[in-house]
């Protein structure tokens, strides 16, 4: 569903809580007005009195008092269907974030922050809370109370309207003046910020290098610089506004309002304009008139920031997912074969073009060439990051595009240097591939991977949550997922330089228990150390998108090309 076509994305997701809303919204109207009922049983009571009606005073104190009780009666239900409302929109599209993230290319999430991700399921979703729960009815009551206030003002005597009405004119013509040019504003102070941001950020993640070199001041300085700009900008922006600020808060708050309603309906008075009671109605219902305009623009502050929500929300779930298949199949064995493979991150320009190999089962193929090749392209397509654009690559004689997910991933596991874990404990984080597997099995794909002591070190073992309380290196969350993918029972495993994060004692012991366990797989790895595929049953050399050379180690060599130049430069670097 394209939302630029269909509804606004935020009625998109409010659509199916409308009538409920509704429902709460009229609830809380009705509560509005009946939280007025008790000024104006003020007013009437004080009629009653002047004109001796001590007993009809008495009534009317009761009225007052049954409206305070519906008031709470509709507050309470307003609250509650508002909410309970928000609670099934808030489940609904959370569990619609989460059956779309399944469905997204893998390769979403290496390209995407886990703050972004973070951003949609909690800030984005919370702000639609903000707007369904409070927002609409608070809206709504800030509307209603005015206009009832008005017609009871009307109706008491007209002459009370101009009163009234005057400093809420005045106070809307000062707000007006204060939102002109805001957008323009509210860019060049973003602007500002993000630039004082992104000089904070650079400043603190070089301080090492910048310590070293002896730069400090002039690093310092940029980093001043931006921070006074922002300051100047800021003050200056605020300066002009402040004083009409100042007087749209005086104007429109209620102690104001009041000592002027009491002036005017003096004067009023004096004039032989107004009665007695009429300036009592002027003095008690003053302040409520105004007082819902701070609410008003509190409540327009959530649903500008839902709607800025529901615009990131939809740009989520009308991201493309990968197909899936109408009819799956499963592979008859576990040949791989990419048929004229072109594949890129854009419609506009590929990364690989016309990419023919075969994966034989039981052998090693490793990936070669220089730095931007599309080594790391190539083997993401296979655990299917994301479809190629041309082509197609099978498994068994099944293309991927006919393998339904989770056959696709029992018969394909990766462990690439971007190490992925979940907040969750290391236990859950290992069995992840294969969650019936008992603890012998899980000690023993920890021990192959060099990672079982580090774990059992941690506060809780295996049992220890991985998060903002337990901090894991690099190597070691790679060794973690290395220890996933080995207890895995995947025919096919996709490896990008698993001990790149490893010390060389770990390294090496890590690359002799790949040896033994991928020994009856598949298996396809980026190699950035030619050493380790000097034994590979195939080696493909990529530059350009292209597969240029493959063969066996000492076939390369001997051709004496770009295989020969990268391990000359890679001998070359070792004798520096």
């Amino acid at each position: 569903m394209n939302s630029q076509a269909g509804p606004s994305p935020l009625s998109r997701f409010v659509a199916p809580i409308r009538a409920s809303l509704t429902v709460a919204c009229i609830v809380h109207a009705i509560g509005a007005i009946a939280g007025l009922v008790p000024f104006f049983m003020v007013v009437e009571i004080a009629g009653a009195f002047l004109e001796n009606r001590a007993q009809d005073a008495i009534a009317l104190a009761w009225i007052a008092a049954i409206a305070l009780g519906l008031r709470l009666i509709c507050v309470l239900a307003a609250g509650y269907l508002a909410h309970r409302a928000d609670a099934g929109m808030q489940l609904a599209l959370r569990r619609e974030i989460a059956n779309h993230l399944m469905r997204v290319p893998l390769s979403w999430f290496s390209q995407n922050r886990s703050g972004d991700l973070k951003k949609a399921l909690r800030d984005d979703v919370e702000a639609l809370h903000v707007l369904v729960g409070h927002s609409y009815t608070a809206l709504v009551g800030a509307v209603t109370t005015p206009v009832c206030v008005v017609v009871y003002l009307g109706y008491v005597n007209p002459l009370l309207l101009p009163v009234a009405l005057f400093p809420v004119l005045v106070g809307m013509l000062l707000y007006a003046s204060q939102m002109r040019g805001m957008g323009e504003s509210m860019r060049k102070f973003n602007t500002a910020l993000a630039n004082v941001n992104s000089a904070a950020i650079e400043y603190v993640q070089g301080i090492a290098i910048v310590k070293i070199f002896g730069s400090t001041d002039r690093a310092f300085a940029r980093f001043s610089d931006n921070a006074t700009a922002f300051i100047d900008y800021f003050w200056t922006w605020i300066r002009g506004r402040l004083g009409v600020a100042a007087a749209t808060e005086i104007i429109l708050s209620p102690l104001a309002n009041t000592v002027f309603a009491a002036a005017a309906g003096v004067l009023f008075h004096w004039l032989g304009w107004i009665g007695v009671v009429d300036i009592v109605a002027l003095v008690a219902l003053m302040p409520a008139l105004t007082a819902p305009f701070q609410a008003m623009s509190f409540a327009q502050n959530g649903v500008v920031q839902g709607k800025k929500a529901a615009r990131r929300l939809a740009a989520l779930l009308d991201m493309p997912a990968l197909p899936a298949p109408a009819a799956p199949r499963r592979p008859v064995g576990v040949t791989v074969v990419f048929d004229a493979v072109s594949a890129g991150y854009s419609t506009e320009t590929n990364v690989l073009s016309d990419i023919d190999l075969t994966l034989e089962p039981e052998t090693t193929t490793a990936l070669v060439g220089p730095s931007g090749s599309g080594k790391t392209t190539l083997a993401r397509l296979l655990p299917r990051f994301w479809d190629p654009a041309a082509g197609t690559i099978s498994i068994g004689g099944v293309p991927l595009t006919d393998i339904a997910g989770d056959v696709l991933y029992a018969h394909v596991a990766f462990v690439f240097q971007d190490a992925q874990l979940l907040h969750a404990t290391v236990r859950e984080n290992i069995l992840i591939g294969r969650r019936q597997a008992d603890q012998a099995a899980l000690e023993a794909a920890a021990r192959a991977a060099q990672i079982h002591d580090r774990i059992l070190a941690l506060p809780d073992g295996y049992d220890t949550v991985v998060g903002s309380a337990t901090r894991l290196s690099g190597g070691e969350a790679q060794r973690i997922t290395l220890a996933r993918a080995m207890l895995s029972q995947a025919p096919i495993v996709v490896l990008d330089e698993a001990t790149a994060h490893a010390d060389a004692e770990t390294a090496a012991a890590v690359r002799e228990a790949l040896a033994g366990w991928v020994g009856n797989r598949t298996v396809l790895m980026i190699a950035h150390d030619l050493t380790s595929v000097v034994e590979a049953d195939q080696i493909c050399v990529l530059d350009g998108g292209r597969i240029v050379e493959r063969g066996r180690h000492a076939e390369l060599l001997a051709r004496n090309a770009l295989y020969r130049r990268l391990w000359d430069a890679a001998e070359s670097g070792e004798a520096a």
